[in-house]
């Protein structure tokens, strides 16, 4: 009976240390080049989400619309995305979290950005302008 539990244990041993548990899986994030040049952008190819408390988004593209709340659902911010993808392939994403917003929130835009396919976009400070902007609302 010894031999058998010597052995059991041995076996166990060894298949305790040879298994791979789950790996953590991440997400690519391509970060701009500190070197290169910064060329101006245009105000029409932008599309400003503000992410805001109680899991809201306001989005307005450029400098000079009025911001349009929508939600996290699949036809509420990726439709919004898909659309203005559509209309203008050179479409940069600004995400701006405000601090009140959660982390979830930020998790749940980018990955609408992964499977919209978004090519270029940036997490940048929820600004004053951005502040007073929304409180018009």
């Amino acid at each position: 009976m010894t031999p058998m539990v010597d052995l059991a244990f041995l076996l166990l041993a060894f298949f305790i240390l040879t298994t791979t548990f789950q790996k953590t899986s991440v997400m690519p994030v391509t970060m701009p080049d500190p070197e290169g040049g910064s060329s101006p952008v245009s105000a029409s190819n932008v599309l400003n989400l503000a992410l805001t408390e109680n899991d809201k988004i306001f989005w307005w593209m450029g400098s000079d619309e009025t911001p349009i709340a929508t939600d996290y659902s699949k036809s509420g911010v990726r439709q919004v995305l898909l659309e203005r993808l559509n209309e203008n392939s050179s479409l940069i994403v600004l995400i701006k979290p405000h601090h009140k917003s959660r982390f979830q929130n930020v998790v749940d835009i980018l990955d609408e950005m992964d499977i919209v396919k978004v090519q270029r976009y940036a997490i940048v400070d929820f600004t004053h302008e951005d502040e007073t902007l929304l409180a018009a609302i």
